[in-house]
């Protein structure tokens, strides 16, 4: 006869093997709505995380639309470019213990999103399309491929913490509806939900209270993440072992 421990051990293991990684990248997918908030409304309609966006917005400013920066749009794809260089660069030396490798990714990215807020504390407001707004697009973008590198290292499902195109289209392409195998889809809405209200906060403190203000909201989450990856990052349990 089988032990039913032993027959549901292995589906434990499956829902654990990600440990307490999910709730960090929920984090992170509120920051990707804080800062593209941020960076659309008050830098000039440019992108720092979302590089589907900037690449469309090269288009238009090339065909002439007004509002549209080639400059900024490709200054953000290239720091973001470089932030996902820096991600998996921790990522190749650090990678094979996960709770190390993202308490590191996590001080680096705290120090890219805290020098973004002492450039816009000293530059003020109305600052797009003037250096402090080129400087704020590098430091964001930094901030934000090295976010998008250590996501797709860490490769929880559904939480990419960046990008939701695959996310939705996994929501109605894997439903019975579609002949799917009709997986729960929470995870799926749940981190769409989660940029949507990051969004929406960033986009309310940024046209009441500024640039600063939504990036200090950013640091405080990201601070928050940092002490609870620094706690794991000693952890010997089975979610760190990577490759």
């Amino acid at each position: 006869m089988s032990d039913p421990a032993r027959a549901v051990e292995p589906a434990k293991t499956q829902g654990d093997r990600h440990g307490p990684l999910p709730s960090l990248l929920f984090v992170l997918t509120a920051v990707t709505g804080l800062v593209d908030a941020v960076s659309y409304l008050q830098l000039g309609h440019v992108f720092v995380a979302n590089m589907t966006g900037n690449v469309v917005f090269v288009g238009f400013a090339a065909a002439g639309a007004a509002g549209f920066s080639v400059a900024a749009s490709l200054l953000a794809t290239g720091s973001f470019l470089a932030g996902a260089v820096v991600g998996g660069r921790l990522g190749a030396r650090l990678g094979r213990h996960r709770g190390r490798f993202v308490a590191s990714a996590m001080y680096v990215q705290f120090a890219f999103v805290g020098a973004a807020l002492v450039v816009a504390i000293a530059a003020g407001e109305s600052i797009a399309n003037t250096v402090p707004s080129f400087a704020l697009i590098v430091l964001l973008g930094l901030a934000m491929g090295l976010q998008n590198a250590v996501a797709r290292r860490l490769g929880v499902p559904d939480l990419t913490t960046t990008v939701l195109t695959l996310t939705l289209t996994g929501v109605a392409a894997d439903s019975p509806l579609a002949g799917g195998s009709g997986p729960s889809p929470r995870r799926r809405l749940a981190a769409t939900a989660t940029m949507c209200v990051g969004a929406a906060a960033g986009a309310f403190v940024a046209l009441r209270f500024g640039t600063a203000a939504v990036l200090a909201l950013t640091t405080v989450l990201l601070a928050w993440n940092g002490w609870k990856a620094h706690r794991l990052s000693s952890s010997s349990e089975p979610w760190t072992q990577g490759t």
